[in-house]
C-alpha cells in the first residue's frame, strides 16, 4: 500500500528533493568538519600556541617601549644634572678638567697600542666582541653611567 498525499500540489518535486538532499549533504559535511576540528588536538594546540606567542610579542613590545621611554627620561634627567654641575664649576676647575681629559686620552691611546702589541689573540677577540656588545647597547650603558654619575654627585653634595 502506498501513501498518496492529500494534496498533490504540496508534495515536493524531484528538483526540490535534490536541493534538500544537497543542503543536507552540505550541513552534514560541515558537522563532520566541525567534529574533525575538535578531534584534531595537534591543530588546536598549534592555534593556541600561535595566540599565546602573539600576546607575548605584543606584551614584549609594550614593555620595550616603556623601557625606552624610561631610559629617555633618565637620560634627560642626567643631562640636566650634568649641565647644572657643569655650570656651577669654577673656571679653574674647567681648565684642569680639560687638561686631565687630554692626559687621559693620550694614556688611553698608549694603552691601546700596548694592548695590540702584547695581548694574546683570543683575548683580543673576546675584547672586540665585548666592545661590539657595548656599542650595540650604548643607550642602556649611557643611561646606567648617567644614573651612577647622578647618584655619585648627589652623595658628594650631601657630604659637603
Amino acid at each position: 500500500m502506498t501513501h498518496t498525499p492529500a494534496d498533490p500540489q504540496s508534495a515536493p518535486g524531484p528538483e526540490q528533493l535534490r536541493e534538500q538532499v544537497e543542503q543536507t549533504r552540505h550541513d552534514l559535511g560541515q558537522t563532520v568538519q566541525a567534529l574533525a576540528d575538535k578531534a584534531d588536538v595537534k591543530a588546536r594546540a598549534q592555534h593556541k600556541t600561535a595566540e599565546v606567542r602573539e600576546k607575548a610579542a605584543t606584551k614584549a613590545g609594550a614593555l620595550k617601549e616603556r623601557a625606552v621611554t624610561q631610559a629617555s627620561e633618565l637620560k634627560a634627567q642626567a643631562a640636566k644634572a650634568t649641565s647644572q654641575v657643569h655650570d656651577k664649576r669654577p673656571d679653574a676647575v674647567k681648565g684642569t678638567t680639560a687638561q686631565a681629559a687630554g692626559q687621559v686620552r693620550a694614556g688611553a691611546a698608549r694603552a691601546g697600542r700596548m694592548w695590540q702589541e702584547k695581548a694574546p689573540e683570543p683575548l683580543r677577540q673576546k675584547a672586540t666582541q665585548s666592545a661590539q656588545l657595548a656599542r650595540d647597547n650604548r643607550t642602556v650603558l649611557l643611561v646606567a653611567a648617567a644614573g651612577v654619575t647622578v647618584l655619585w654627585l648627589a652623595s658628594y653634595r650631601e657630604k659637603d
